[in-house]
């Protein structure tokens, strides 16, 4: 029978073509009607430094990179050595013979050897091994040719001088993997035999850009960092075809301070950058606050500080995008959990700053960016887009762009309009914008800015994607999380609740405001919050605990932190390993002590 659930890890030098080897057959196993799921983990360095590509491949709908490897594809000996140790008893190692010898003679798993280099090197292409490999992973993995032939003429065809080549080399892989590797492998892929339903495939960072053209945005301007430089690179071709403007600025300060510029001039406007940049973003971000201009910024996080580690993921920017900034600025936060969502998380970005007038900052993070996923096709037919409130002045008129409103939202107007001038500067203003640092005045306008957000709670967890909640309602343990941990979060509940145990989870998409009546109804009632971040602090965690004390106490809730800092996502066993420990130690002090409160023993002890 087919196992098709499997995870395959590919690992070599960069500069061999990992990435290409992965990105393509994962289209390829997408195109033939099964669903995928990507991480990759690769060294700063242009060329050097090991490189890792993994895919999870089912029949199903795929939330997360998986516990356990079922296939390893190795194309250098660093590449088998690194990994041979996590691959599971009586899986497939594929791998180029020519530079891989198995430590004694791969005895536990299934070998699978393929020439790959002298097979490249007899065609006279030696730069085809990853096609090569290609080619024989489809037919050792059960994938079509077919497939696999029209995805490489659409991911490599720009090159059109090198096409017949590819896929000579594709062809040779396939025909040799046939030829000497007779037997199905344990770990194989059996596509839908009718046809599949329609689906996308795309990353995550594909899928922000392609919510920002959906939610108006038609100018970018960015300066190029890991891990964002590919939204960017994307929506360079993509605007243009929408009448939109992308500009590279010559550092992050720049491309802040233009897209204030346009949105100011009516464009929705928004930049792309990574921690490093959102802090040089700072002063920025508080003076499109201070005059009440909507921009948005994507931080795609990164594993830092400082430089930190580029190519690693992280959930280190909350408290960045939370609370930096000289005084109190106010901003919105949004954290999206999958491809599919970064798409609609978007929509909600610029919805929110386009309506309030304030900026928000959209929290991805590198295994978020360069994701692949599937997703069924998006529903543009209900995207509802939020538009800012313009001004008429009449002639004559004194505009007060700055009116002291219920909402905290005053109507503006764009540079020509008759009678709708106004000044929109830092300095603290009246309502028409005249400088004025008289104390009645800053109080007047900070609680002006900070009404915003009051409204927008009020306002935006109406909305069917700012909440996700689901699991046992009546479960003493309970999970809160954000960003890209939903994956691995809902798989080890599955896992969980299939053992027998009861648990469930809130994910707020809109982390500020935050969703004050959804978490403090989620607490009441149960004993233990897990909250799982990718940082060592646990800033999600210490934020709940502060703002929810009341309720915390009033319960006898433990807040636990699960912190994982390495650089690297959670998988489902972790989290799944937390909630038995959780369970256990409920009960062991349920046993040692019924009507424990709060105060005494952590169930850490």
């Amino acid at each position: 029978m087919p196992k098709n659930d499997i995870v395959i890890r590919i690992g070599g030098e960069s500069g061999e073509g990992i990435v290409t080897i992965g990105e393509v057959f994962v289209r390829i196993a997408a195109f033939s009607g099964l669903e995928v799921y990507t991480f990759r983990t690769f060294p700063a360095e242009i060329l050097g430094g090991h490189v890792i590509f993994q895919a999870r491949i089912a029949d199903r709908p795929v939330l997360s990179q998986g516990d356990e490897i079922e296939v390893l594809v190795s194309l250098n000996q660093e590449g088998y050595d690194n990994h041979i140790g996590e691959l599971n008893a009586g899986g497939v190692v594929i791998y180029d013979s020519n530079r891989v010898q198995p430590a004694g003679g791969g005895d536990d798993h299934v070998l699978c050897p393929i020439p790959v280099s002298d097979l490249a090197r007899g065609m006279g292409f030696t730069r085809g091994a990853n096609l090569v490999m290609i080619g024989a992973m489809i037919q050792l993995l059960g994938l079509p040719l077919g497939k696999a032939d029209q995805v490489v003429t659409r991911r490599l065809g720009h090159h059109e001088d090198l096409l017949s080549r590819n896929l000579e080399a594709l062809g040779l892989g396939h025909s040799y993997a046939r030829q000497q590797v007779t037997q199905r492998l344990p770990a194989y892929l059996e596509p839908p035999t009718e046809g599949a339903g329609q689906r996308l495939v795309m990353t995550g960072n594909q899928a922000l850009a392609l919510g920002a053209i959906a939610a108006g945005c038609r100018f970018f301007a960015g300066y190029p960092i890991t891990p964002a430089t590919d939204l960017m690179e994307f929506l360079a071709k993509e605007l243009p075809r929408v009448n939109g403007a992308l500009v590279q600025a010559e550092d992050e300060i720049a491309a802040i301070n233009m897209i204030i510029g346009a949105s100011f001039a009516g464009a929705p406007a928004m930049t792309a950058t990574s921690g490093p940049g959102l802090a040089l973003m700072i002063e920025a971000l508080g003076l499109s606050s201070m005059a009440e201009i909507p921009i948005v910024v994507v931080d795609v996080q990164r594993a830092g500080p400082s430089t930190g580690m580029p190519t690693k993921t992280a959930q280190g920017d909350l408290y960045l995008s939370f609370y930096a900034g000289n005084d109190e600025p106010p901003r919105f936060v949004i954290a999206p959990s999958s491809v599919e969502d970064c798409f609609y998380q978007m929509i909600n970005a610029f919805n929110m700053a386009e309506s309030y007038q304030m900026p928000v900052i959209v929290l991805s993070d590198q295994a978020l960016a360069p994701r692949v996923e599937t997703c069924p096709p998006f529903a543009l037919d209900q995207v509802r887009l939020w538009k800012r409130q313009m001004a008429e002045p009449g002639a004559g008129n004194s505009f007060e762009r700055y009116s002291v409103t219920r909402t905290g939202v005053s109507p503006m107007t764009t540079p020509g309009t008759g009678g709708g001038q106004y000044i929109a500067e830092g300095l603290e203003h009246d309502e028409k914008g005249n400088p004025d640092d008289s104390p009645q005045m800053h109080e007047t306008m900070t609680e002006k800015r900070w009404r915003k957000v009051d409204s927008a709670r009020h306002d935006v967890f109406s909305l069917d994607n700012a909440v996700e909640e689901w699991g046992d309602r009546d479960a003493a343990i309970g999970i809160i999380g954000w960003g890209s941990s939903l994956g691995p979060v809902k798989e080890a509940i599955v896992r969980a609740q299939a053992a027998g145990y009861r648990v469930a989870a809130l994910f707020p998409k809109i982390l500020f405001p935050m969703p004050d009546v959804r978490i403090s109804r989620f607490i009441k009632g149960r004993r233990v919050i897990i909250i799982p971040e990718l940082n060592m602090l646990g800033q999600l965690g210490r934020v709940v605990e502060h703002r929810y004390t009341h309720q915390i106490v009033r319960n006898a809730v433990d807040i636990i932190s699960l912190n994982k800092y390495q650089g690297l996502p959670f998988r489902p066993v972790e989290i799944f390993d937390e909630i038995v420990q959780v369970t256990q130690a409920l009960t062991r002090r349920a046993k040692m002590a019924p009507a424990q409160k709060v105060g005494q023993p952590s169930l850490r002890y």
